[in-house]
């Protein structure tokens, strides 16, 4: 059954039997769509947040590993916070967007300072963590806690969009206080679930025709690409020189002195003229923090 935008509008919400109906389509469809990841088998708040920082842009398929020695290798805040950004970035790789990898670790450090090495189940608190954004510090505490708060990603916001044949240029502001109104009190933890997966296996971008908010381009040769290129090599590597670099990547169209520039700013990569090169050019090397 689906809901029209013009009556949600004069009606401000859906009604009671609108909202009744669309619980019992998703919960309905979930034993069908159900899918497992070892994320949903913790209440760990810690285990979670890396769960939801990892996921962000990546196919969960190919966070199931990553997660898992994650998980073994850093168990808890503490650990991840006196972990050497090497170690962090080494552990990631393969995820894409390193820079969501040191967050994470300044999110650990955080949470050791701030929160006695417990993950805060406020969305508020959460929310003051690097890289903690209005999605994630929702979906935290409703996967974690069973909170009822509601979380709108891509994949919410097509079925959203779908059932109640919204238009694609709905503010995210109205799409979250509809969400927010369809919550199921008391539910939180399985219905974002059930929509994950309805999301995943029935109304998919493909059959919908819906489009993301935003959109990646093609990742070999991107900007993005020469950044993984770069941390890639030096965390195989104790240094390498500006020069080196310049040889193995000199046909990159974005500037590879930008990309470095960015780099160290962002504090992923040390710069410093050091002695191992013999002209006296730039040494780079993970930063140390």
């Amino acid at each position: 059954m689906r809901h029209s935008f013009h009556a949600m509008m004069d009606m401000e919400y859906p009604s009671a039997a609108s909202i009744e109906a669309f619980h019992s389509k998703i919960f309905s469809s979930w034993p069908a769509c159900r899918r497992t990841f070892p994320w949903r088998e913790t209440r760990d708040r810690y285990s979670v947040m890396v769960s939801e920082c990892m996921l962000q842009q990546t196919q969960a398929e190919r966070v199931v590993p990553k997660y898992s020695a994650w998980i073994e290798r850093f168990p808890d805040a503490a650990t991840l916070a006196h972990a050497s950004l090497r170690e962090v970035l080494s552990l990631w790789s393969g995820l894409g967007y390193n820079s969501r990898a040191q967050r994470l670790q300044r999110s650990a450090v955080q949470v050791m300072d701030k929160f006695n090495g417990e993950v805060p189940s406020s969305p508020l608190l959460l929310k003051t963590l690097p890289g903690i954004g209005e999605y994630s510090c929702r979906s935290i505490p409703a996967f974690a806690d069973n909170l009822d708060v509601a979380a709108v990603d891509t994949n919410i916001r097509r079925i959203l969009i779908t059932e109640f044949s919204l238009p694609e240029t709905l503010p995210p502001a109205k799409l979250q206080r509809l969400a927010d109104a369809v919550l199921p009190v008391g539910r939180s933890r399985d219905w974002h679930n059930a929509l994950m997966d309805y999301g995943s296996r029935v109304v998919t971008g493909k059959s919908s025709g819906i489009r993301p908010l935003s959109r990646q381009s093609a990742f070999k040769g991107s900007r993005r690409w020469y950044r993984a290129q770069i941390v890639r090599e030096l965390i195989n590597t104790p240094f390498m020189t500006v020069a080196e670099l310049q040889d193995k990547y000199g046909e990159c169209q974005w500037g590879l002195d930008e990309i470095i520039r960015d780099l160290v700013v962002e504090g992923l990569v040390e710069s410093s003229a050091g002695s191992h090169d013999s002209t006296g050019g730039r040494v780079l090397k993970i930063s140390e923090g």
